[in-house]
């Protein structure tokens, strides 16, 4: 029974800190972001379902795609990066360390950085030889991994730009979304591609 008392949210505040469980962006920006993000996951599973791959180096690529945009998608409403920030500073305040925070901050967004340019060059390396469907899908994961990172970044210049309109839209918006039509795109032209013999 403690361990729900812990989990229920304090007065005033969040179930961490200041955060709790709920629909982070309720605009309609942001449901349309998420049902893209549900058509990206569906189009990558039915190229898994159908064997549409050349081998395991390909289809190692599209389950680990699927497995990435669901759990992006469920992020971009549960806004589950925002309670790693308040268990963050929740910790750093009862360790004393809150004056130390900018500098975890910096290395966090720095190895964070070099974790994706890592994962970007291991999924080139990966889909080397794929169809051109695929390396499209490629194109448009690179593309969201980058607008990840921006956002993990945080920093508020780069707020500030992302969060401009363009055409009536915010450019986060048009970068996520973007993305994640290139990688729509990719996965329904490789559906419809037959694998290549060997």
């Amino acid at each position: 029974m403690s361990a729900l008392t812990s989990l229920a949210p304090a007065p005033g505040g969040g179930w961490i800190g200041q955060w709790s469980p709920g629909i982070g962006d309720p605009t309609v920006g942001g449901w349309l972001t998420v049902g893209l993000y549900v058509l990206a996951a569906v189009l990558a599973a039915r190229v898994v379902h159908a064997r549409r791959v050349d081998g395991p180096r390909e289809r190692w690529f599209w389950v680990g795609l699927l497995v990435c945009l669901v759990l992006l998608g469920l992020n971009k409403q549960l806004d589950a990066q925002s309670a790693l920030t308040e268990l963050g500073r929740i910790v750093f305040r009862q360790r004393g360390l809150y004056e130390a925070r900018r500098e975890v901050q910096r290395i966090f967004i720095e190895a964070l950085a070099v974790t994706a340019v890592a994962g970007g060059l291991g999924l080139a390396w990966l889909v080397r030889g794929t169809p051109r469907a695929t390396q499209l899908a490629l194109a448009g994961a690179l593309a969201l991994i980058s607008f990840v990172v921006i956002r993990a970044a945080s920093m508020h210049r780069v707020d500030a730009l992302i969060g401009t309109r363009w055409l009536g839209l915010r450019v986060n918006w048009l970068l996520e979304m973007g993305s994640l039509l290139v990688i729509a795109a990719g996965a329904a032209l490789r559906r419809r591609a037959p694998a290549r013999r060997r």
